[in-house]
C-alpha cells in the first residue's frame, strides 16, 4: 500500500505475523528445529512434534488426530522427511480451520448489511462472554468496522448487571461514532433491547449490536435472562438475533473451551471472536476451538487500536505461523 507520509500500512499478513509472534516462537520455531536438515520421520520425531503441538494449546484430541494422519501417510510412504512433514502439518491445520471434516455452520458474516444477508432490517448481533474477555472492546471495534463499510449502527447497553458497563460502552460508542441506547443500572435487559430495536426500526438503522452481562457460565439465572432478551428481539425483528458472537480470550487457552460449550448449548452461539491473540504463546487454541466446537472464528483481535479487529482467514493464519 502506497502512502504519501510515513511508513506504509502493514498488510494483514504482516499484522497477523506480529500478533502471533509468541506462538510462532512456541510452535513454528520448535517445528523448524525438529525438521531441520534431512531428518527422517521416526517415533522420536513424532513424540517431539506431539509435545510442541500440545505446548501451543492445540489440545489432546486435535493433536492426536493430526499425528494419526501423519503416521498413516508415513506408513504409506507418502511422507519421508522433515520438509514433507512440515507441509503436511500446514495442510492439516488449514484443513481443520477451513472446516474440512468438521460441522461448521454456514453462518452469515456479521459485517454484512441485513439486506445482503437476506434478513429483516436491522441485523441484530448479540455479543456474549464472561467478564475480562474484551467483550466491550470488541463491540466498539465491530461498530467501527461496520461504520467503515458504510453501515449505520446502534449499540444496545443490555449489560445492566455491572455498574460501569454503560460508561465503558459509551466511551466506545463515541469513539466509533455511533449512538448508544441505555437505561439505568439494574434495569430489565430485555426492556433495553426493546427500546434499542424500536429506535433502530424508526431510524432505519442497518445493524444493532447488543452488549450483554459478562455472565459466568455457571449462573443459570443469567442464561435465562439472555433467553428472554432473545425472545424480545425475535418479536420485534424476524429471525433476531441473527448472530450470537461469543468473545473468547486467547490467553485462557483450553480453559475457555468449557465456557464456550456452555454458551453454545444455552444460547446458540453462531461465531467466535478471539481476542488478545497478540498476548499469548498458545495461539494453537484457534485450531482447538474450531475442531472441538465446530464453530467458525469470524474475527480476531490483534491489538488495542479500534481498527485491530480483523476477519479470520485460515490461510493467512497458517501462513503467519510458518512462512
Amino acid at each position: 500500500m502506497i502512502t504519501l507520509f510515513g511508513k506504509p500500512e502493514p498488510t494483514l499478513l504482516e499484522r497477523l505475523k506480529e500478533s502471533v509472534g509468541k506462538t510462532r516462537s512456541q510452535l513454528a520455531a520448535r517445528v523448524e528445529d525438529l525438521l531441520a536438515g534431512d531428518r527422517q520421520i521416526d517415533p522420536a520425531l513424532l513424540a517431539q512434534l506431539e509435545t510442541a503441538l500440545l505446548a501451543a494449546d492445540l489440545g489432546v484430541r486435535t493433536t492426536r488426530e493430526i499425528l494419526q494422519a501423519v503416521r498413516d501417510k508415513v506408513e504409506r510412504r507418502v511422507l519421508a522427511d522433515g520438509a514433507q512433514l512440515k507441509t503436511e502439518l500446514k495442510n492439516q491445520l488449514l484443513g481443520i480451520l477451513s472446516g474440512n471434516g468438521t460441522a461448521l455452520p454456514a453462518a452469515a458474516n456479521p459485517t454484512r448489511g441485513a439486506e445482503s444477508a437476506g434478513t429483516a432490517a436491522p441485523r441484530v448481533i448479540f455479543v456474549v462472554g464472561v467478564n475480562g474477555t474484551g467483550k466491550t472492546t470488541t463491540i466498539g471495534k465491530l461498530a467501527h468496522r461496520l461504520r467503515e463499510e458504510g453501515r449505520s449502527v446502534l449499540l444496545c447497553a443490555a449489560d445492566t448487571f455491572r455498574a460501569a458497563a454503560n460508561e465503558q460502552l459509551d466511551v466506545w460508542a463515541r469513539r466509533a461514532g455511533v449512538e448508544l441506547i441505555k437505561q439505568k443500572p439494574g434495569a430489565d435487559p430485555a426492556a433495553v433491547v426493546y427500546d434499542a430495536l424500536s429506535a433502530a426500526a424508526a431510524r432505519s438503522i442497518d445493524a444493532v449490536i447488543v452488549d450483554t452481562a459478562g455472565r459466568l457460565h455457571t449462573k443459570s439465572n443469567l442464561m435465562a435472562e439472555l433467553e428472554k432478551m432473545k425472545r424480545t428481539a425475535a418479536k420485534l425483528v424476524p429471525g433476531a438475533p441473527h448472530d450470537v458472537l461469543l468473545v473468547m480470550d486467547a490467553t485462557t487457552g483450553q480453559n475457555g473451551l468449557s465456557q464456550a460449550r456452555e454458551f453454545t448449548s444455552a444460547v446458540g452461539v453462531t461465531d467466535i471472536v478471539l481476542t488478545k491473540l497478540d498476548g499469548t504463546a498458545k495461539g494453537g487454541i484457534v485450531v482447538a476451538i474450531v475442531r472441538e466446537l465446530g464453530l467458525p472464528i469470524r474475527f480476531v483481535g490483534i491489538g488495542e487500536k479500534i481498527q485491530d479487529l480483523v476477519p479470520f482467514d485460515p490461510q493467512t493464519f497458517v501462513n503467519s505461523l510458518f512462512d
